[in-house]
């Protein structure tokens, strides 16, 4: 293994060569790549070889077909990609008229309609120099954002299965566990019942989210754990709030966050369940790139009130 020298990485690459490296990655070969750059090919071959020899390793296999990234070429490609995020967020905060700090935040639909709110504004009292992008999406496309340097921190329930990240460990804090509620449409029959067993209530249609979430797997585990199969939904849908609208509709049950029901279910066109057992509780957590020293994560941590990060160790 070479001996690394981060002086020769920092005075040899460029942010075009990170640039560049994206183009061969996004087109798969030089020709594509040198059409995505407006270079010739003989150029951004050239470039290629002044990016590796910064970094003194191959990033790319050539062969016939094109270009494949090495396993350091994938790490130098992530890399790249969130220093380039990074320079477009730095120029957004030094666009403004006033100094800001621009903290983006990814979070699911029901900690950004629930939990998120009484956060937002206990940051406007106690730093109103900060402002906040919000992103809402399903949970595995905010870890890759996250990853990909197009977010500061997520505030979400722990996704099932995690993208890779090499070079790129994620940290988790724990902020609170959330409960869930089966609920059906007002006149389902179920609905009269003191206690429904599960056994039951996989006969019945059932409006879920997607595999890939946090809820689906703790459904699945307690179908499982009654000895019964899970049933298949007839429809997937990932936002607890239109899944609420989809019950209320007479389209099945479903099960949604508790901060979802935070009117009353009848206002809402919809009945609670009682379920025996019920659904365990989920934990909602703090999640940033932990290999990256970020201030603006700091400043959502002190809105938190979580406690000053240890030192990572060497």
């Amino acid at each position: 293994m070479h001996d690394f020298d981060p002086q020769r990485l920092l005075s040899r690459l460029r942010f075009k060569h990170l640039q560049l490296l994206l183009a061969l990655r996004q087109g798969g070969s030089l020709r594509a790549a040198a059409g995505l750059m407006h270079l010739t090919q003989p150029a951004l071959s050239k470039a290629l070889g002044e990016i590796e020899a910064a970094f003194g390793v191959p990033l790319f296999v050539r062969h016939a077909r094109g270009l494949e990234p090495t396993a350091q070429g994938e790490i130098a490609l992530r890399g790249a990609a969130m220093l380039l995020a990074e320079l477009t967020h730095l120029g957004q905060e030094a666009a403004q008229r006033s100094a800001i700090t621009l903290l983006r935040i990814g979070t699911p639909p029901f900690v950004a309609q629930g939990y998120l709110p009484g956060v937002l504004a206990r940051m406007a009292r106690q730093q109103p120099h900060i402002r906040v992008q919000l992103k809402e999406e399903r949970v595995p496309l905010l870890v890759q954002c996250l990853l990909d340097g197009q977010l500061d921190a997520l505030i979400t329930s722990y996704p099932t299965e995690l993208p890779e990240a090499a070079g790129q460990p994620l940290r988790y804090e724990k902020l609170f566990d959330t409960g869930f509620a089966v609920i059906a449409p007002l006149d389902h029959p179920a609905g009269r019942a003191r206690g429904n067993r599960w056994e039951d209530l996989a006969r019945q249609p059932w409006i879920l989210p997607a595999p890939s979430s946090m809820l689906r797997r703790m459904m699945e585990e307690v179908f499982r754990r009654e000895g019964v199969m899970a049933p298949t939904p007839v429809i997937e849908s990932t936002s607890p709030f239109t899944n609420l609208q989809l019950v209320r509709a007479g389209l099945g049950l479903s099960a949604v966050p508790e901060s979802t029901l935070q009117a009353s279910p009848r206002a809402l066109g919809v009945r609670r369940l009682h379920v025996t057992p019920a659904i365990s509780t989920g934990p909602v957590a703090l999640i940033y790139r932990s290999a990256v020293a970020n201030p603006r994560v700091q400043l959502l941590r002190d809105t938190l009130g979580l406690t000053p990060e240890e030192p990572q160790p060497p």
